[in-house]
């Protein structure tokens, strides 16, 4: 996935997260959750499933950024 379009996919992915796991963050953090989890399930989804394209990513971007918020919340914040 190009850079340019993890970086679109990664934020809206974070603001998808922010919202199911009702987290109150700002913009450029929002954003950095979900370019993190976009590299992270998007490169273990990647790993898995092939074969759905661009789909694969998306799920892929939201599971990392729920993953990344749950190890901000379970070992950062405290």
């Amino acid at each position: 996935m190009p850079i340019i379009a993890l970086i679109i996919v990664g934020a809206a992915a974070g603001f998808l997260a922010t919202r199911l796991m009702r987290i109150e963050a700002d913009i450029p953090t929002t954003m950095l959750i979900g370019i993190v989890g976009a590299l992270v399930g998007g490169l273990v989804l990647r790993t898995l499933i092939t074969v759905m394209g661009w789909l694969s990513g998306f799920i892929g971007a939201v599971l990392g950024a729920l993953l990344v918020i749950w190890i901000w919340q379970t070992y950062i914040r405290r």
